[in-house]
C-alpha cells in the first residue's frame, strides 16, 4: 500500500467512523483476550474456514444432493421447527450439533436487542441496506465473491436474501422459538459452505482471488462483514445522535456475537465489546477497501433496483445519501454522479427528520413525507422484491454466475 493510499484508508476510516490507524496488510495482531472467550489458541482467522460443514456440503454436492436437501428445507423457517425430515444423515446430524444458541447467549440481553431493533427500526432499514450494503462492493474479497457466484447476477434476489439475514436478526422473536434467526443462520452457513465448494472451480474467481488456499469466506471476512454491518451501523447512530443507553449498546452488540457464532465463527475471534469491536475493525476492514471492477457493477446493479419500485426516489437522490453515509471517496469510486440538490436536502434534513423522529423536534421537518417514502422504498425491494411483508427463502446454490 503506497503512503498516499494509506493515508486515504485513514480519512476514509475517520469518515466512516471506523477509527484507527490502518495497516498495510490485514496481518492478525487482535488480541483474543478481547474476546467473548477471553483467550485463544492464536489462530489466525483469515486460515480458518468451517471444515466439518464444508466436507458434509461437499459430500452433498458429489452425490447431487442438493436440490433434494433446498426441497426438504423449504418448510424448515421457524426456530421450533423439528429438523425436517428426509434430510441426508450427515447434514441431519451436523444441524443437530449447531441448530442451538451458545451457552453463553444472554436471554435478558437477547430481548432487548430485538427491542432496541424495533425502536431503531427506520434507522437500521438504511444503514443494512444503503450503508453496509454498498460498503461491501468496495470490500474488495466480498465484491468479487459475490460478483462471480450465482448471487451475482440476480442482485435483486441475492441483496433480498441478504436482507432476510438482517430482518430475521433484527425482528422481535429473533431468537426465540418463535422466531427465524437461528434456522436462517444455519442455512446462511450452508450456503457458505456451498460457496467455498463452487466458487474455487471458477477461473473467472480464481483469477482474480487473492484468498489464503484460494477459498473463500474465510472467518476473517465473516468479521468483516460483521463490521461493516454492526459495528459501522453502532458508530453511525453514535455519530447521527440516535439516542441509545448503554444497557441498548450492550445488548445490540451482543445480538451480533450471538449471530456470527451461528455462522461459525470461533469465540476467540469474537469481540467481546464496542471498543474491542471499534480496534478489531481499525485493523481488519479499513485497511481493506477498494474499488474493483466487481465492486462497481454490483454496486451499479443494486443502486439502479430503486427504479423498479417508484415512489419519488431518484437516483440522484440515492447517489447522494450514499455518499452521506459512506463518503464521498466511496461515492467517487463508485462513480455516483453529483446531485448538489439533493446533497444539500439530505445534510439538513436527515438530521432533522431524525430529531423528529427522536421527540428532540416539535414541528414535523419539511422533509418528512420524503424521507418516509425514501425508507418505504428501500425496505420493499429487500422484501421478496417487494411482493412479500415477510422474507426470502435461502437455498443452497448449484453452480457459480451463470456463463461463466
Amino acid at each position: 500500500m503506497t503512503d498516499l493510499n494509506r493515508r486515504k484508508a485513514l480519512s476514509l476510516g475517520v469518515a466512516l467512523g471506523l477509527v484507527g490507524a490502518a495497516s498495510a496488510t490485514p496481518a492478525w495482531a487482535w488480541s483474543p483476550a478481547g474476546s467473548v472467550a477471553g483467550t485463544g489458541t492464536g489462530a489466525d482467522p483469515w486460515w480458518v474456514w468451517d471444515d466439518e460443514v464444508d466436507a458434509v456440503v461437499a459430500g452433498l454436492f458429489a452425490e447431487g444432493r442438493i436440490p433434494a436437501v433446498n426441497t426438504a428445507m423449504a418448510s424448515w423457517v421457524n426456530n421450533r421447527d423439528p429438523l425436517p425430515a428426509g434430510l441426508p444423515a450427515e447434514l441431519s446430524a451436523w444441524l443437530q450439533t449447531v441448530n442451538k444458541l451458545p451457552t453463553w447467549a444472554d436471554p435478558v440481553k437477547l430481548r432487548r436487542a430485538a427491542d432496541f431493533n424495533r425502536r431503531k427500526d427506520t434507522y437500521l432499514f438504511m444503514l443494512y441496506g444503503l450503508g453496509s450494503g454498498i460498503m461491501s462492493t468496495v470490500i474488495p474479497r466480498e465484491a468479487k465473491s459475490v460478483y462471480w457466484s450465482a448471487g451475482g447476477a440476480d442482485m435483486q434476489d441475492r441483496a433480498a436474501k441478504t436482507f432476510t439475514f438482517g430482518y430475521d436478526l433484527s425482528d422481535l422473536d429473533a431468537f426465540e422459538p418463535s422466531g427465524q434467526f437461528v434456522v436462517t443462520a444455519n442455512k446462511t452457513r450452508l450456503v457458505h459452505a456451498a460457496v467455498r465448494h463452487l466458487l474455487p472451480q471458477s477461473p473467472h474467481w480464481r483469477a482474480v482471488a487473492d484468498e489464503q488456499k484460494r477459498i473463500p469466506i474465510s472467518n476473517g471476512d465473516i468479521l468483516i462483514t460483521f463490521h461493516s454491518l454492526g459495528t459501522f451501523v453502532h458508530r453511525k447512530l453514535i455519530e447521527w445522535k440516535v439516542p441509545m443507553s448503554p444497557a441498548d449498546e450492550e445488548a445490540f452488540l451482543h445480538s451480533w456475537q450471538v449471530a456470527i457464532h451461528l455462522l461459525g465463527v470461533r469465540e476467540e475471534f469474537i469481540p467481546k465489546t464496542w471498543a474491542e469491536a471499534d480496534a478489531q475493525s481499525a485493523s481488519v476492514l479499513t485497511p481493506l477497501l477498494a474499488p474493483t471492477f466487481e465492486g462497481q457493477e454490483l454496486a451499479e446493479d443494486l443502486l439502479g433496483l430503486t427504479a423498479q419500485i417508484d415512489l419519488g426516489v431518484t437516483r440522484g437522490f440515492l447517489n447522494e445519501f450514499v455518499r452521506y453515509v459512506l463518503s464521498d471517496e466511496i461515492g467517487d469510486w463508485l462513480g455516483l454522479r453529483r446531485d448538489y440538490a439533493a446533497a444539500g436536502l439530505i445534510r439538513a434534513g436527515w438530521p432533522a427528520y431524525i430529531a423528529f423522529r427522536e421527540g428532540l423536534l416539535p414541528v414535523a421537518p419539511a422533509g418528512l413525507y420524503m424521507f418516509d417514502q425514501f425508507i418505504r422504498a428501500i425496505a420493499m425491494l429487500f422484501l421478496n422484491k417487494g411482493t412479500s411483508a415477510t422474507t426470502t427463502p435461502i437455498t443452497i446454490p448449484t453452480g457459480n454466475r451463470p456463463g461463466t
